[in-house]
């Protein structure tokens, strides 16, 4: 343990010596078989996705914290949050500053009401988890779960706060960088966010078919109009005011036994055609036949009386 400085406060100490004994605590984790997950920040943004810069930015919107948040930016980004765990209900962090802290922050379930409400709010405009998770959501989808105190990012009054280190204010640094390094952690596993307030992301995929049953098809599922039918069969459909709609296998199942149908009574008639033309034409043949057969015996006449 570092020795207190007059006052009660730790002495500085260095970046670089932070990490070391963070290299350190992250090592012995692992020997005693526990997994440190710590946050690695790339550049200056401590989130990039749509998710973690929305749990950033709903932090910054709270004046309770804005005093305290840039010490918690500068501590995640140079790597002295060397373990993250999130789970429902509940972020537990170890962050490396004057020696190792503990960090607990809980925060409170998403009440079943309000859950209800972001569904109902949601339903029809989300297609599918992986569009939900990616963030490639609507506007309205947007607006919905990130509005401030209504939507699925925690409240000042839905979080409680606490930490090893000496710091007498409710967020000390630690506890700024570790909710800095949920937002993160979210720009990797978005469906933490969810884990985290107790609810599941596929609710809101299941309200919306639930709400709109009658909603357009997705593209992998393609049925096929009666326009479509008519064309692939070469056939006509009624589509007068009073036809009826069908289920599409039932209209082409129909549709086809109906030309079926017209097409046997076709050929019946035209068989018919042809027979009583072939009685009608009877006559005329034999009167052809009759008057070619007296033709022949003249010129036969004629032949042996020049002979």
């Amino acid at each position: 343990m570092t020795a207190l400085r007059y006052g009660g406060w730790r002495p500085y100490v260095a970046v670089a010596d932070r990490r070391r004994q963070a290299a350190d605590t992250i090592s012995k984790l692992r020997k005693s078989g526990r997994e440190a997950r710590p946050v690695r920040v790339i550049g200056r943004k401590i989130a990039t996705t749509f998710w973690g810069e929305s749990w950033c930015k709903n932090l910054e919107a709270y004046s309770d914290y804005e005093n305290r948040l840039p010490r918690g930016r500068t501590y995640v980004r140079n790597g002295s949050v060397i373990d993250l765990q999130i789970e429902t209900g509940k972020v537990s962090a170890l962050v490396s500053g004057s020696d190792i802290y503990q960090v607990e922050i809980d925060i409170q379930r998403l009440r079943a009401k309000k859950w209800k409400t972001i569904r109902s709010r949601c339903s029809g405009q989300i297609d599918s988890i992986v569009e939900l998770l990616k963030g490639s959501i609507s506007r309205g989808v947007m607006e919905v779960v990130t509005r401030k105190g209504e939507g699925l990012f925690p409240s000042p009054r839905e979080i409680e706060l606490s930490c090893s280190c000496p710091d007498w204010a409710t967020m000390c640094k630690h506890v700024a960088a570790a909710l800095y390094g949920v937002g993160s952690r979210l720009d990797e596993e978005p469906s933490l966010l969810f884990a985290l307030r107790g609810v599941d992301p596929a609710e809101l995929i299941e309200a919306a078919v639930e709400a709109a049953p009658g909603r357009r098809p997705s593209a992998g599922k393609r049925v096929l109009a009666d326009e479509d039918v008519a064309s692939v069969f070469g056939i006509e459909i009624d589509m007068g005011e009073d036809a009826v709609p069908r289920a599409p296998g039932k209209a082409v199942k129909k549709t086809v036994k109906k030309a079926a149908k017209k097409t046997a009574k076709k050929k019946v008639a035209k068989k018919a055609a042809k027979k009583a033309a072939k009685k009608t034409a009877s006559p005329a043949k034999a009167e052809r036949e009759r008057i070619a057969a007296k033709m022949k015996a003249y010129w036969l006449a004629r032949r042996r009386s020049k002979g």
